[in-house]
């Protein structure tokens, strides 16, 4: 059975590697002339930098996450790397303030000790939502515990995941557990702590890791043995009584591939085209870029692993990541990343790179109080439509979309199962399932 996955990120290449332990013979088409999507390890000032994802989750729903077990099976478990314990702070009002404890991506548990609460969130004698309801974070939050905590602590968290606003971002997508509890406790408070308890972190163990030597080692490991061919544009799919026909490369130089089923793990807007499908091309997304600074050894930083910026604030960076410090790399330059760009933020990121590292500079500086060095290196990477952003309805959404397609034709990626590489592996490998399951039938 030969099966084709178009596009060779993350997800793509744990569908393909999934169906090649199962016994199908797979070929990966990818646009581009790498494999990895989002994660790419480059080098600045001679030392390795993630160009995109920085860290993958350890759990997911208080169970090992799909990208942790699939490391294991790859023989990365010896050397995977974690975060040291070094905390996180958010730029609020002029100063660096500790992240609360007790959040859910923002939403304390414990509302009452919060700066701004307005204490409304009282027990209506129902569910906070109706079950199978999907609403705005924003939305819900702002009724229960007031704007300051939304526009102070909900935005930086969530928008440091999804580069979105918290009153466009569903719950349902973009935090499940929350969604699940809310349909059954009568206070916000009740459904975060009830959220919180439902997936436990084993004590001790960390909640991010990467790989020694970059990310890039995962990407390398998942494609070793496959067959991938790049800088392969899928310009046309169709159905044949023997399965699909893929029309590859440019309209002079066109081949025909042949598979008795595909995976499209691609971002929206290839995958609406060649599904001619409206609710995929339906799903927006927010652009990015990540100014890397390499700054001389022995600059000073506060003893954080990095912070948030609320849009509120008026910065253009809505996050720094301390990588010395986060890493524990106390030899050679030290290395900052500020990640720019918000949903619907276009305009800065026209600047050209010399630009945005100034500006990156210049904000730093103002939220740390104090002079940022010239760095002896920086880079600029761009991700123009990187993060999806799930609206309100996503999963119907999705729900429509896979419901519409022919048992040997499925769909991964963040565009349906959420941002991340933990969600990204798992969604290729459940399209790898569901695909392996029609051509046993």
């Amino acid at each position: 059975m030969r099966v084709v996955v178009v596009g060779g990120g993350v997800a793509g290449l744990a569908a393909a590697h999934r169906l090649r332990q199962q016994g199908a013979d797979v070929l990966v088409l990818e646009r581009s002339d790498r494999l990895g999507g989002k994660i790419h390890t480059g080098s600045l000032a001679g030392w390795p930098v993630e160009t995109g994802a920085e860290t993958f989750l350890m759990r997911e729903n208080g169970v090992d996450s799909a990208v942790l077990d699939l490391a294991r099976t790859l023989g990365l478990a010896p050397i995977l790397i974690h975060p040291a314990p070094v905390p996180a702070a958010i730029a609020v009002d002029g100063a660096l303030q500790p992240v609360p404890a007790g959040t859910l991506l923002g939403v304390p548990a414990d509302p009452s000790t919060i700066e701004g609460y307005t204490g409304q969130d009282v027990d209506k004698g129902e569910p906070l939502i109706a079950p199978g309801t999907d609403v705005g974070v924003g939305p819900l939050v702002r009724g229960r515990y007031g704007d300051s905590i939304v526009d102070r602590l909900v935005d930086p968290l969530l928008g440091g995941v999804y580069a979105g606003r918290p009153d466009q971002l569903s719950l349902a997508t973009t935090m499940p557990g929350l969604y699940d509890t809310a349909q059954r406790e009568h206070t916000l408070a009740g459904a975060v702590k009830a959220a919180l308890a439902a997936a436990p972190r084993p004590t001790g163990q960390p909640v991010f890791a990467s790989v020694q030597g970059g990310l890039s080692t995962l990407v390398n490991a998942l494609a070793d043995g496959a067959t991938a061919d790049l800088n392969a544009t899928v310009r046309e799919l169709s159905s044949t009584d023997a399965g699909w026909a893929l029309t590859v490369g440019s309209t002079r130089d066109a081949r025909l591939v042949t598979a008795d089923a595909v995976i499209l793990a691609v971002p929206s807007a290839p995958a609406a085209r060649l599904l001619d499908n409206s609710d995929v091309a339906a799903l927006d997304y927010a652009s990015i870029a990540l100014v890397t600074l390499a700054l001389p050894p022995g600059t000073r930083l506060p003893e954080l692993s990095g912070f948030l910026v609320p849009a509120t604030e008026g910065f253009a960076i809505k996050a720094a990541t301390f990588f010395s410090t986060k890493w524990n790399r106390p030899d050679g330059p030290v290395m900052v990343r500020a990640s720019i760009g918000r949903y619907g933020e276009t305009e800065v990121l026209q600047r050209d790179d010399a630009a945005l590292t100034a500006l990156a500079r210049a904000d730093l500086a103002q939220i740390l109080g104090a002079p940022v060095p010239e760095p002896v290196a920086s880079a600029v990477y761009r991700w123009g439509g990187g993060l999806p952003q799930y609206g309100v309805g996503h999963l119907d959404r999705v729900r429509r979309v896979r419901g519409s397609l022919p048992a040997t034709l499925a769909v991964a990626g963040a565009a349906y199962d959420g941002v991340g590489i933990a969600a990204c592996v798992r969604s290729g490998q459940s399209a790898a399932d569901s695909i392996w399951r029609s051509l046993g039938e």
